[in-house]
C-alpha cells in the first residue's frame, strides 16, 4: 500500500489559517467583541481617542500593517497615563471566581525603549468610594505586539465593574489587537480534557496521511518497505519523507492554536531512516514559530541518531515564550535523498516530574584515599595492576610533599614515601597502572584526584598524561596535564558518580607508545564542600567587606543618646549575571526573575556574527537592540559576547568561503559595525572567543589578526573592557586551555600591543572542587587583570547535588580577590545549554538549586544593629551595596534612610541627616 502527498512550498508561504476566528465564536469570554470585529461595539475610549484599524482603513503603525497582523483598535490623543480602552464587564463576572486575563498589545509614538502597559479593573459602589484592583503589566517595545497576561478575583459583590487598558506615557498610542477574560474553573476543566487528546492530530496515521504534510518535499503512507523488512514498530502503517534535496525537508503538521505560552510539551516521535547508502544520521524534531510580528523562530526540540536498521525514539521537551500567529512542527535532519521514516508522532503536556529527595550519604570519611597502597609503602605494587601488557616496578625518588591541589584540601599531612610506580614497554597510549574502586566508591560524593606523574627521558613533542576513570565501560576524565620535560607535574581533577556501578577503575594513561611513564601518590578521596564554604566565607569577610562609619547629623545628640540603629544591606554590588536570549523576554515570568536576581546579563547568541550576519549583507540587530533596551532601561549592565569566535564549526559558511583579502575586509566591517552601532552600551566585549581552542581566523589571515582585532576594537569603543574567553581552564580536565597555557596567549597578546582588559573563564565545570578551581585562580592572579566566570553552569539530575555544585563556584568566585564578576549561562528550563543544569523549571518553579542560589545571594548581604555610640556615630563591617539604615529613639520615633558602601580598601564614613527626627 503506497500513498503520497506533495507540498513543494515554504512553509512560509503556505495559507495561514486563521485560528483566531475560533476565538470569537468562544461563548465563555467575559468580553464582548473581543477581536473589534464588530468596530468599538461596547468599548468605550476612556478621556481619550479611539478608532479602529483595519486592512481597508489606510492607516498603520510603523511596521504594524493590519493587512498582516490583523484588526486592532488604536488609542490616541492621551493625555494621562490612565487614560485608555475599557468596556463595564458587571454582569458577566461574579465574586470569588478566579479570571485570567489575555490581551495582546502594542505601543506606538515616541517610545524610548521600554514602556508599561497595565490591566486594571475600575469597582464602583455608591456607598463607598471607588476602588481601583490592578491586575497586570507587560513591558512593550514600540511597534511589537506581546501578550498581558494576569489573573484577578472580585473579593465582593460590587455595583459596577469596569475593566480597562492603560499604562503608556501620554502621546504614546496604545494598540489593542484582542482581550479576552474567562473564568479559571471553566478554563481548568478545558485544560484537562485537552490534555486527555494528544496535539498533533492523526499521531499513528491511522487516517492515513491527513493532516500531514511534507515539508518541501513528498510524503509516503506504507504498510512496509524493503520486501517487507521494514514494518511498522506499532500500528498497521508508518509514513516516508522522500524526495528530500536539503536537510530540513521531512514530514510536518501545523498545531497552531493546540499549544499555550509558557507551558512546556514534551514530544515523543519513532523515527528512522532509510536509503541512500547512510546507514546512521541524525533526526531532529523541530518547532517552527512565527509571531505576531512575522519573526520566524525554530526550536530544537531533541535528536536522536537514527538508523537503517531497526526504528528508535525520539524525544524531547519545548515551550513557546511568547505569542505564536503560526506553529508546525516536523522532523528533519539527515543529508538529502535519505528517506525519513515515521511510525508515530505525539505532543503532550510535559509531566511534572517530581524531584530527587537529597541524597543521604553515611559516613563519608572525608579526606580519606580510597586506593589500595597509593605510597607503595611495602616496596611492591600490591593492589595496582597492569592496564595492558605494560610491566610495573617500584622506584625511588619521587617528591615526598603532597602535590598543592591536594594539600589545600587535606590540610597538614604525613609527607608521601617518595616511592613510585614505573611503567615500563608501554606499546599503547592507554597502558599504565590501574586499580580496581567500583566498590569503594560512594553515590553522589565528590572525589577530588590529585598525583605526581612524570615521562622518561627522550621525549620530542609534548606528552598528554591523563588520570582515567572507567565507569561501567565509559571513560571519565580526572584529570590531565601536558609534559614537556623530565620534571614531576601535578595532575588534578575531580569527578562523582550518581549510579552504582558494576565495574569501576581508576587507571592512568596517555604518553605515547614507548615512553616509560612514572605515578606517584595517587589519591583519590572526597571532600568536604561545606568545610570549604566555611574557610571561604571567612575569607569574603576580609576581601569583600569593608569598615563603614555612619555619623549622624541634623539633630540634637541629647535624641541620639541610647537610639537603636538597624542596618540591612538590599542589594550587593558584586556583579551577578546571566544568559538570556530573545525569545526569553518575551516571558513574563522569565524577566520578573531576571530582574530581580541578576544586575548583569550576556546574550546567548543575538550578538554573535553568525547571527547579526547570517548571509552577508543581510544584517540583524533587532533582537540585540530589544534586549539590550530591556537591560538599559532596567540598570542591567552587559557584555558583548562575543565580536569574533576562533572555532571554524562556529564561523558562517560565507565566511569560510572568502579569500584572504576579501576575509580581512569582512572582519574590518564587523568591528566598525558592532562597535560603532553600540559604542558605549556594553562595558565588555570577548573579542576573539576561545582561542586556545580554535584558530580559524589566525590560521587564515596569520598570527597578526588577533592583535589587531584588540586594538581596532579598542579604538572604535575606548570605554569597553576587552576580554579574552575560553572553557576547561578552572577544572584541571584541558591541557589545551590549563591556566599556564592561557597565562602564555594572553602575555604574548599584550606584549604585542593587544590592549587586553580582563580574562574570561566560562566555568562550563563538572563536580567541582573548590582548591582546583582556586589554583587555576591564583595563577591567572599573577597577571594583574580582572577574572569574571563569563558562562557558569553545573549539571546534575539531582536538583541537590546541583545546588552544591553551583554554591562552590558561587563562593570561589565571590571568594578570590581576583575575580570581578560571575555570569549563569542561564536559569530557565529547556533554555540552558546543558541538560539538567537550570535553577527554574520549564512553568516557572524554583527548584532546589534555584533556592539554593538565592540563599548564597543572601547570605551575601549585611546586617547589623546596635546602638548609636557617644560620638553620634555608629560603625559596622559591610560587602559593597546598597543599604537601609533605620534609627528608633527612646521615645519610638523613627526615621530610615538608604545609602551606598562603595567599593574601596579604606574605611568609608557616611554622614546621614537625620533632621526631622
Amino acid at each position: 500500500m503506497e500513498i503520497s502527498r506533495k507540498d513543494n512550498e515554504e512553509p512560509e508561504k503556505q495559507n495561514n489559517n486563521n485560528v483566531a476566528s475560533i476565538i470569537g465564536s468562544d461563548r465563555t469570554n467575559v468580553i464582548v467583541n473581543h477581536d473589534f470585529s464588530s468596530g468599538m461595539h461596547s468599548w468605550h475610549p476612556n478621556c481619550c481617542e479611539a478608532f479602529v484599524v483595519t486592512a481597508e482603513s489606510n492607516v498603520s503603525h510603523g511596521v504594524l500593517d493590519p493587512s498582516k497582523c490583523g484588526t486592532y483598535v488604536a488609542v490616541t490623543n492621551r493625555k494621562e497615563t490612565w487614560q485608555g480602552l475599557e468596556q463595564d464587564i458587571t454582569s458577566r463576572v461574579k465574586p470569588c471566581c478566579p479570571y485570567k486575563v489575555s490581551a495582546t498589545v502594542a505601543v506606538s509614538g515616541p517610545v524610548q525603549g521600554l514602556v508599561e502597559v497595565m490591566a486594571t479593573l475600575k469597582l464602583e459602589d455608591r456607598q463607598s468610594q471607588t476602588n481601583y484592583q490592578f491586575i497586570a503589566k507587560a513591558c512593550v517595545f514600540k511597534e511589537k505586539w506581546v501578550t498581558l497576561e494576569g489573573m484577578f478575583s472580585l473579593p465582593s459583590i460590587t455595583e459596577k465593574v469596569v475593566f480597562y487598558l492603560e499604562g503608556p506615557s501620554p502621546g504614546i498610542d496604545l494598540l489593542i489587537q484582542s482581550v479576552t477574560i474567562h473564568s479559571e474553573s471553566e478554563l481548568e476543566l478545558d485544560r484537562v480534557t485537552a490534555e486527555d487528546e494528544t496535539i498533533v492530530v492523526n499521531p499513528n496515521f491511522e487516517d492515513g496521511l491527513t493532516n500531514w504534510s511534507g515539508r518541501s518535499c513528498k510524503i509516503v503512507l506504507h504498510d512496509s518497505m524493503a520486501d517487507g523488512k521494514i514494518v511498522p514498530e506499532s500500528g498497521k502503517v508508518f509514513a516516508s519523507a522522500t524526495e528530500r534535496t536539503q536537510n530540513w525537508n521531512g514530514i510536518q503538521q501545523e498545531i497552531t492554536g493546540k499549544v499555550q505560552r509558557k507551558r512546556a510539551y514534551e514530544a515523543t516521535a519513532v523515527v528512522r531512516i532509510y536509503g541512500n547508502n547512510v546507514t546512521t544520521a541524525t533526526v531532529q524534531a523541530t518547532l517552527w514559530v512565527q509571531n505576531p510580528n512575522q519573526r520566524d523562530q525554530y526550536i530544537g526540540i531533541s535528536t536522536v541518531q537514527a538508523t537503517d536498521k531497526e526504528w528508535v525514539h525520539l524525544k524531547g521537551k519545548f515551550l513557546l515564550n511568547g505569542s505564536a500567529s503560526r506553529v508546525v512542527i516536523y522532523v528533519e535532519g539527515p543529508p538529502p535523498g535519505t528517506d525519513i521514516l515515521l511510525n508515530s508522532f505525539t505532543v503532550k503536556h510535559a509531566e511534572k516530574i517530581p524531584p530527587s529527595p537529597p541524597p543521604s550519604i553515611e559516613n563519608p570519611a572525608f579526606g580519606v584515599n580510597i586506593l589500595t597502597n597509593s605510597h607503595l609503602s611495602d616496596d611492591t605494587t600490591n593492589g595496582w595492576f597492569p592496564l595492558g601488557n605494560c610491566t610495573l616496578s617500584v622506584a625511588e625518588g619521587s617528591p615526598r610533599i603532597l602535590p598543592p591541589m591536594a594539600r589545600d584540601s587535606l590540610g597538614p599531612r604525613e609527607p608521601l614515601s617518595g616511592r613510585y610506580i614505573l611503567a615500563t614497554n608501554r606499546t599503547q597510549t592507554w597502558m599504565g597502572p590501574a586499580q580496581m574502586i567500583t566498590d569503594k566508591l560512594k553515590l553522589f560524593l565528590t572525589y577530588q584526584i590529585s598525583v605526581w606523574v612524570k615521562v622518561g627521558y627522550g621525549i620530542n613533542s609534548p606528552q598528554n598524561v591523563n588520570v582515567a576513570l572507567g565507569i561501567d565501560g565509559q571513560w571519565v576524565n580526572g584529570g590531565q596535564v601536558e609534559i614537556n620535560n623530565d620534571r614531576w607535574h601535578e595532575v588534578g581533577g575531580s569527578f562523582r558518580i550518581e549510579k552504582q556501578p558494576s565495574k569501576a577503575l581508576v587507571y592512568v594513561q596517555g604518553p605515547s607508545s614507548g615512553i616509560d611513564l612514572m605515578v606517584a601518590g595517587l589519591q583519590i578521596f572526597p571532600v568536604d564542600r561545606l568545610a570549604r564554604i566555611k574557610h571561604l566565607k571567612r575569607q569574603c569577610d576580609k576581601i569583600r567587606k569593608r569598615d563603614v562609619i555612619l555619623k549622624f547629623s541634623g539633630v540634637d545628640s541629647s535624641k541620639l543618646s541610647g537610639a537603636t540603629v538597624i542596618v540591612r544591606q538590599i542589594r550587593n554590588s558584586f556583579p551577578v549575571g546571566t544568559c538570556i536570549s530573545r525569545s526569553n523576554i518575551d516571558n513574563e515570568d522569565f524577566v520578573d526573575f531576571f530582574l530581580k536576581n541578576f544586575n548583569w546579563a550576556v546574550f546567548a547568541n543575538e550578538l554573535k556574527w553568525y547571527w547579526t550576519e547570517p548571509e552577508q549583507g543581510k544584517l540583524n540587530y533587532q533582537d540585540a537592540d530589544d534586549m539590550l533596551n530591556l537591560c538599559s532601561s532596567n540598570n542591567i549592565e552587559t557584555r558583548g559576547h562575543c565580536i569574533f569566535w576562533e572555532v571554524q564549526a562556529t564561523v558562517q559558511q560565507w565566511i569560510q568561503n572568502m579569500n584572504q583579502t576579501d576575509l580581512n575586509n569582512a572582519v574590518q566591517n564587523r568591528l566598525t559595525d558592532l562597535l560603532n552601532r553600540y559604542k558605549g552600551k556594553f562595558k565588555h566585549y570577548d573579542v576573539n572567543n576561545e582561542m586556545l581552542h580554535g584558530s580559524f581566523y589566525q590560521d587564515k589571515l596569520g598570527k597578526d589578526i588577533r592583535v589587531n582585532m584588540f586594538k581596532t576594537a579598542h579604538q572604535l569603543d575606548p570605554s569597553a573592557t576587552l576580554f579574552v574567553n575560553d572553557y576547561h581552564v578552572e577544572d584541571g580536565c584541558d591541557p589545551k586551555s590549563c591556566p599556564e597555557k592561557y597565562t602564555e596567549l594572553i602575555l604574548d597578546l599584550q606584549e604585542k600591543g593587544a590592549p587586553v582588559g580582563g580574562i574570561g573563564i566560562q566555568g562550563h565545570i563538572d563536580s567541582p572542587v573548590g582548591p582546583i578551581v582556586c589554583s587555576a585562580l591564583d595563577k591567572l592572579g599573577i597577571l594583574g587583570l580582572p577574572i569574571w566566570f563569563t558562562e557558569t553552569d553545573v549539571s546534575s539530575v539531582n536538583e541537590h547535588i546541583r545546588a552544591d555544585d553551583l554554591e562552590v563556584m558561587m563562593w570561589e568566585a565571590f571568594g578570590h580577590p581576583a575575580v570581578e564578576g560571575i555570569m549563569l549561562w542561564g536559569f530557565w528550563e529547556l533554555f540552558m545549554s546543558r541538560d539538567n543544569s537550570h535553577l527554574v523549571n520549564a512553568e516557572g518553579d524554583v527548584n532546589e538549586a534555584g533556592k539554593r542560589f538565592l540563599a548564597v545571594k543572601k547570605d551575601w548581604l549585611s546586617h547589623a544593629n546596635g546602638h548609636v555610640d557617644q560620638n553620634g556615630a555608629f560603625p559596622f563591617r559591610g560587602y559593597n551595596g546598597n543599604y537601609a539604615v533605620e534609627v528608633i529613639t527612646t521615645s519610638s520615633t523613627k526615621v530610615l534612610k538608604t545609602f551606598v558602601v562603595e567599593k574601596e580598601d579604606s574605611s568609608q564614613v557616611i554622614t546621614v541627616d537625620l533632621q526631622g527626627l
